[in-house]
């Protein structure tokens, strides 16, 4: 199935809700029971950072009779996380890319070894220091999981570049980093940026197979690190850029080792309930974009006042060109610099390369994706048009703030359907966004970025802090669909937070629904992140449109109806939490043009893995076992 994007029109959008109908339909909302397709009454999607499947499950185990695709089955990693008889498939290459921005660059030679790793933000010591402070600041933990906040800076002084906790080299293809590390210890963070993330993917027509299709080979994580990393911020390169440490390194091939004790909750959960091994981040890139898509279905774009499409400052607009002289140093890209494309003109830098290669694809993608004429999407973090009271966020070129946007989105879809939800963030604080640790992730609120619900009191009413998340679940007042994000400290993401923390807020809230055995008995707790921060996966990526798909992120679920499903081959990406949420309260879609109108997977029990009918992803149904089987067994990979 092909689906095209009509060209946009504000007053449509703004038609969607108007300001007269928005009480009613909240007041619908606020019936928590509306029919649901399936037992499940209550979805519970938390949202982690930065962690990709084989960094999370590398060396997962699956249970008796069933199979996971991971680095261990692969054999590119043993159970102990040093290297196994397939290690090279995953090395990593060198390439040179002068001219012109190209997702697959003329690859040179492998790297002799991966090195040295870079402290790429580290943190020298704890945020925190001490367990009172920690339980003064963070209500979001268990009680035995305060101490964590206290420990794991690299006692590196400030300053240092290459972390010294591990060797100069290291063998080239990915690493178990608690050989290195203990677990408590925080570690550094790699790039996770749209043009770099499609450049590490490396994806080529012309080496696809039936088992891959789309041709993407993972093998430059490494030197897209080392030649670009974070981006340029428009400046210049460096004069001293190729020295070590003075570019992001080969932190990307870090994984952690579930089967020597890491991840020891999501692995217990893992096995307990439901895994999916092909789960993927809609977006190439980072956070930003990637909780927009869950929010909107799709991408966004810059706008004006009216809503329709407008030219950004051009400060703005990416450009991954790279700099004369400069081997993939880009020409604009960077967190204070581009993130804009306009991808309906292949004119446009970094463009053309991403159309022709889907254009290219043995199946039919949706070539152009949710490009509009004219219209220059965000595919990296920029802060939301509005601030948490509903006043707009200052706009500039200086400001990187995303203009207010009247596209459709999920939570407009729920309420005006009489489906309540609600957007739990931890710091939220009444709309100030201070409270707690006063990390709260602003761009991770996909509605702060829409005008009907941050105009409408009574919309803007669903978007609450952590401490109501706990009041409701406690109170059996929880809506039908909530969707739940940790704050900085807590959220898992390399560098500032770390698993553990990540593992705790989870074990509250999954602790505190259990708790209430009416709740729990019509609940799902889906666990993700929001992309793979940038470190290597293994796994199958299927191109959809210009946006992505990405690399697989890791997808537990946690429902009565979950227990014992085990590992889940269906395709699926962050839209596909949307397709549930549709189809258990038969709502939907979101738009004409959103992600949620694709097909849901068809798959060979050769193959589970690649639709047969792409693009299409799933609907995470089979995620839950509603009193009928389901063969989650069949699988190409390696049988644990």
């Amino acid at each position: 199935m092909r689906f095209t994007r009509h060209a946009p029109v504000a007053a449509a959008f703004s038609a969607f809700l108007t300001v007269s109908t928005l009480g009613a339909v909240q007041a619908q909302a606020d019936t928590p029971d509306a029919p649901t397709a399936t037992p499940i009454k209550h979805v519970i999607l938390i949202i982690g950072e930065n962690r990709s499947f084989d960094q999370m499950f590398g060396t997962f185990q699956a249970q008796r009779g069933q199979r996971v695709w991971n680095l261990r089955s692969e054999g590119i990693l043993n159970a102990d996380g040093t290297p196994g008889p397939n290690f090279s498939s995953a090395e990593q290459w060198q390439a040179m890319d002068t001219a012109t921005y190209s997702i697959h660059p003329a690859k040179t030679a492998p790297y002799a070894s991966l090195g040295p790793i870079t402290t790429s933000g580290t943190p020298g010591s704890a945020y925190l220091s001490g367990i009172a402070q920690a339980e003064a600041i963070e209500p979001a933990l268990p009680a035995d999981y305060y101490g964590y906040l206290t420990i794991g800076g690299s006692g590196l002084a400030a300053g240092t570049t290459i972390d010294p906790r591990f060797p100069a080299a290291l063998a080239n293809g990915p690493f178990d980093l608690t050989h290195y590390l203990s677990y408590s210890d925080y570690s550094g963070s790699p790039v996770h940026r749209f043009f770099q993330m499609w450049q590490q993917a490396d994806c080529d027509v012309a080496v696809s197979t039936a088992a891959n299709p789309s041709g993407c080979r993972n093998d430059l994580f490494a030197w897209v690190e080392a030649t670009v990393g974070a981006g340029s911020n428009g400046k210049p390169q460096p004069a001293d850029y190729g020295q070590p440490g003075h570019h992001e390194g080969p932190i990307a091939l870090g994984m952690y080792n579930v089967m020597q004790g890491d991840w020891p909750y999501f692995g217990r959960l893992a096995h307990e309930y439901a895994l999916s091994d092909n789960y993927h981040q809609a977006v190439m890139g980072g956070t930003g974009a990637n909780h927009i898509a869950i929010g909107f279905g799709t991408d966004i774009y810059y706008a004006d006042a009216a809503g329709n499409p407008a030219v950004p400052p051009a400060n703005q607009i990416e450009n991954p060109d790279p700099q004369p002289g400069t081997n993939n140093f880009y020409t604009q890209d960077g967190y204070s610099g581009g993130s804009y494309v306009e991808c309906a003109d292949p004119s446009r830098p970094g463009v053309a390369p991403i159309r022709n290669y889907l254009a290219q694809l043995p199946y039919h993608a949706f070539r152009n994706g949710d490009c509009a004429p004219g219209a220059y999407y965000i595919v990296n973090n920029y802060n939301p048009g509005y601030l948490g009271t509903g006043q707009p966020a200052p706009l500039g070129p200086t400001q990187y703030t995303i203009p207010p946007t009247t596209q459709p989105n999920i939570g407009l879809l729920l309420s005006s359907h009489g489906v309540s939800w609600h957007y739990y963030g931890e710091g939220w604080d009444g709309g100030t966004e201070k409270g707690e640790a006063s990390t709260y992730c602003n761009i991770c609120d996909p509605f702060l970025y829409s005008k009907q619900i941050m105009t409408s009191p009574a919309l803007r009413a669903n978007l609450k802090g952590i401490r109501d998340l706990y009041h409701d679940i406690q109170q059996g007042a929880l809506p039908a669909v909530s969707i739940v994000k940790p704050d900085g400290l807590l959220d898992g993401h390399p560098a500032s937070s770390k698993p553990q923390l990540l593992e705790g807020f989870c074990k509250k809230i999954i602790d505190m629904v259990k708790a209430n055995p009416r709740l729990w008995a019509h609940t799902a707790i889906m666990i993700t992140t929001d992309e793979g921060g940038g470190y290597y996966d293994s796994g199958y990526i299927q191109p959809i449109d210009f946006f992505g798909d990405g690399t697989r992120i890791p997808m537990i679920v946690v429902s009565p109806y979950s227990r014992h499903v085990g590992v889940v081959h269906t395709y699926d990406d962050h839209v596909s939490f949307d397709k549930f949420v549709e189809a258990n309260w038969r709502v939907g879609p979101i738009s004409r043009w959103s992600r949620d109108n694709l097909p849901d997977p068809l798959a060979s029990r050769r193959d589970p893995y690649v639709p047969l009918n792409g693009p299409a992803i799933g609907n995470l149904m089979d995620m839950f076992h509603f009193g009928h089987g389901h063969d989650h067994d069949a699988s190409r990979k390696g049988e644990d």
